[in-house]
């Protein structure tokens, strides 16, 4: 859906670069194979394996229906709060959330001890983004998606560094390539996480050595609040719109309609 592209598309503008060469020399435009080349050479010299690099960038082509739906996603919050909220925050959508509250309330216990980040936050994110992970988490190959992004000119460093991240997750044994699927930015998983903020936040909650934000709830609960604390989330504050915490969701969305969204349906799971 249109909002999963805008709440990681906001976490990339505001994430660190992760690759040591200077990633701006690919040049975007031109041939696409060269760029690729030109890409897989960066990736190299960042310490991915060559069996990597072409199992996961060869053959890769352009895709113009990814180019084409980024450039509808302008005024994707042109809806008011109220307008917006109705359609998100719904019966069966709380409903849904109670029920993950009560299901994973031990492992949620131990995030907010840890992490600081109450569950109705985490369950809040995690139903909005993809319905607690049995909803829609995409169906494109992300390396199509992210080579796709990086060739065009409008914000090419943004997503070669992206592209360098995703094979980083290959890399590191955190997902298969088969499972390198995404959403329309290459989203990854059950709360959306673009490749740079899956380095930079994925926590290994279950212990079984990878970041899986795809299959482990643990994993993704925890991930999902490292990304809050990492960005100044108080443990036992206020979470709406004037608080502190509030502006640490940005790195979530830079939307102020998402996150009184998110803080919505956070105080309809806490019964208020």
């Amino acid at each position: 859906m249109k909002l999963r592209f805008a709440v990681a598309f906001a976490a990339a503008l505001l994430a660190a670069p992760l690759a040591s060469t200077d990633v701006s020399a690919a040049q975007c435009g031109g041939d696409f194979n060269g760029f690729v080349s030109a890409m897989s050479r960066e990736a190299a010299a960042d310490g991915i394996s060559q069996n990597v690099i072409s199992q996961a960038l060869g053959g890769v082509q352009r895709d113009q229906a990814v180019l084409n739906f980024d450039r509808r996603q302008r005024g994707t919050f042109r809806k008011s709060f109220e307008q917006y909220a109705a359609t998100r925050v719904t019966g069966g959508r709380i409903k849904g959330g109670k029920a993950m509250l009560a299901r994973h309330g031990s492992l949620l216990s131990r995030i907010e001890k840890q992490f600081g980040v109450p569950p109705e936050i985490v369950v809040a994110i995690w139903g909005l983004e993809t319905d607690f992970g049995r909803g829609d988490m995409g169906k494109l190959p992300v390396f199509r998606v992210l080579a796709t992004m990086a060739h065009d000119c409008r914000r090419t460093e943004l997503f070669q560094r992206e592209l360098l991240a995703a094979l980083k997750i290959v890399q590191r044994g955190d997902l298969r390539l088969g499972d390198m699927i995404g959403a329309y930015a290459g989203e990854i998983g059950q709360t959306q996480f673009l490749p740079s903020s899956y380095i930079k936040y994925g926590i290994d909650f279950d212990g079984n050595g990878h970041v899986d934000l795809r299959h482990s709830v643990p994993d993704v609960l925890a991930s999902t609040a490292n990304l809050l604390r990492v960005n100044g989330w108080k443990a036992g504050g206020d979470y709406h719109q004037g608080s502190a915490n509030f502006e640490a969701m940005r790195e979530w969305n830079r939307s102020e309609v998402y996150r009184r969204t998110i803080g919505l349906f956070a105080d309809k799971l806490a019964g208020q």
